[in-house]
């Protein structure tokens, strides 16, 4: 008896019995989708991360001022007002580790084209942003050293800006727009960077020179200290110097901001790809987790495949008991019902596979969740449906194996 003779007497078997067969697919089914739905929405939760990532620009560093105090009470890291130009400028220069740091201010502001307005978030910088960021321009130009040193009235917007304010078919470049009742002129649309890790849109953004925006609009981040900035953006050399410039940007600061070595930073460099990069981690283990959790429905539905299979071997003694008679080895039926156990798994597992590739779009386009279901994840879920027929199919197939035939011959 060959392998195509065990199938096919396998596929005759399950054929036969189409509801019990069903029923013992389902728990294959409902374990594989499971399993599936869960890889695929975790899988797509660390490569928004990685993308996330990505859009900050590699080597990146960011410099934010410590908390503030009013009457006695500390407010949140970043509110307060240490950082100043002078310190982005000393930083860039004073530092062979450092390739690039850009001061910048920011606010809230309305911008208004024409009959349409928006009101975004309005941040001035120099020139090095874009290339410590790594953003490309979709069109146009970005703003000059010269026209930061001038405070000249230009501005570069994102996606989200250009989409809210003008028409498809109208070019944003070289069209006037008023920010604060200040007129501006568009030079540049920034190339489409998405949301962040905590959804907030990075296309939705004016840039216009530093120096303009203090003249025009924010007046400086404070009313004492003019030459105070919101935050510094710091590009390493390097990935390896990273961890260098760190060090070396907080003793810098230190020494300018006139700390004693018995005070603490009022300041703090922190590195977001490094937060993101905990967050992968931690989403990998979640997905794993949930992987583990919805795997359960496979053993419960290896479980039924052994009981039906159980059931299977006592209803077919006399078979066995016929086939072993006229020669039949005992490896040929064992073969046998491990074949149909695992038969009726890879075909759960393909139909779980196709309701789990259904469940995983739904899911996804319901929660707004990204999804990414790779070839080899979806071969690994049949590969594991098989592997648990052959487990749970084992035992009954043993049984089967060693019955005496003329035991099973007598049976009713």
């Amino acid at each position: 008896m060959n392998i195509s003779d065990i199938l096919r007497i396998a596929i005759r078997s399950i054929a036969s019995n189409r509801m019990r067969s069903a029923l013992t697919m389902l728990g294959i089914i409902v374990g594989v989708a499971s399993v599936v739905i869960m890889v695929a929405l975790g899988s797509g939760a660390r490569a928004m991360v990685v993308e996330q990532i990505r859009s900050l620009g590699a080597y990146v560093l960011m410099v934010l001022p410590g908390e503030a105090s009013d009457q006695g009470v500390r407010q949140e890291a970043g509110t307060g007002q240490s950082l100043t130009q002078g310190d982005a400028e000393a930083i860039a220069s004073a530092l062979p580790t450092v390739a690039a740091a850009a001061p910048s201010v920011r606010g809230v502001f309305q911008i208004v084209s024409g009959n349409q307005n928006w009101r975004t978030t309005v941040n001035g910088t120099t020139g090095d942003y874009f290339f410590i960021r790594e953003w490309a321009l979709a069109e146009g130009r970005y703003f000059t050293d010269e026209e930061t040193l001038a405070g000249a009235k230009v501005i570069l917007i994102g996606k989200t800006i250009a989409t809210q304010l003008f028409n498809k078919d109208e070019n944003p470049v070289g069209q006037s727009v008023r920010i604060a009742n200040a007129p501006m002129t568009v030079i540049g649309v920034l190339s489409e960077k998405g949301p962040t890790g905590t959804g907030r849109d990075q296309d939705d953004i004016v840039f216009l020179p530093i120096s303009t925006a203090r003249q025009r609009l924010m007046g400086g981040a404070n009313q004492i200290d003019r030459e105070a900035v919101d935050y510094i953006l710091v590009k390493a050399s390097s990935h390896e110097m990273m961890p260098i410039a760190e060090q070396q940007i907080a003793w810098l600061l230190r020494q300018r901001h006139g700390l004693r070595p018995a005070q603490s930073d009022d300041f703090r460099v922190t590195d977001p790809a490094a937060t993101m990069a905990a967050q992968t981690a931690s989403t990998r283990v979640l997905s794993w987790l949930l992987a583990s959790v919805a795997s359960v429905s496979l053993v419960v539905g290896g479980i039924s495949i052994m009981n039906i299979m159980l059931v299977s071997v006592a209803e077919r003694r006399r078979e066995i008991g016929l086939r072993l008679a006229v020669g039949a080895r005992r490896r040929h039926i064992r073969m046998q019902f491990l074949v149909e156990a695992l038969v009726v798994c890879l075909l759960g597992g393909a139909v779980g596979l196709i309701v789990g590739i259904f469940g995983t779009a739904l899911l996804a386009g319901l929660a707004g969740w990204p999804a990414f279901l790779s070839p080899a994840a979806m071969v690994m879920a049949i590969l594991f449906a098989g592997i648990t027929g052959v487990f749970f199919g084992y035992y009954p197939a043993r049984i089967a194996a060693r019955s005496n035939p003329i035991d099973c011959l007598r049976s009713n």
